[in-house]
């Protein structure tokens, strides 16, 4: 079910968010990622992932597992992706906007992304993005949509894993 990982890097009151080349989300900002590999972890699959769409090199520990999302379509289970979250130094030397072959990387501020007349945002990160942000706790954030329109974001805390 879990077949890909997302990730989101935080540098001060901005993200570095990736306007994709191709589907899914073709056209709108969003975090980078992608597929797991088979056998691959979900931590090494998002380091690998945000090396390889972004050319920076960052260390496992960087990497703050934030829990999961999943998205239903018209009743169907359709898939689901492990969340991290990167904070890296206001001081990072990346200039942006930066095109790539997955698409354009640019640097966008918090505000800007979960403004609730934004469009061109990936239709779930406004509402998963602030637990990410300000919360300790992973969650699993359930995205339901009927055809391509997002009707309903159900978050739960997850609960750590016996002896975390």
């Amino acid at each position: 079910m879990f077949r890909y990982t997302i990730c989101f890097i935080r540098r001060g009151n901005r993200i570095l968010l990736l306007n994709r080349n191709a589907p899914a989300w073709m056209g709108a900002w969003n975090g980078v990622g992608g597929k797991l590999e088979p056998g691959e972890a979900p931590l090494a699959s998002v380091q690998r992932e945000v090396q390889e769409e972004t050319g920076l090199v960052l260390p496992l520990e960087a990497f703050q597992d934030k829990g999961c999302v999943t998205w239903t379509v018209d009743g169907a289970s359709r898939g689901g992706m492990y969340l991290f979250l990167v904070e890296v130094e206001e001081d990072l030397p990346y200039a942006t906007p930066l095109g790539t072959a997955e698409g354009i990387l640019d640097w966008k501020d918090i505000a800007w992304i979960l403004h609730p007349e934004n469009k061109g945002i990936a239709h779930n990160v406004p509402y998963f993005l602030p637990f990410l942000l300000e919360e300790e706790a992973a969650y699993e954030h359930c995205c339901y949509f009927t055809g391509d329109s997002l009707t309903e974001v159900v978050s739960s805390r997850l609960e750590p894993a016996a002896g975390q």
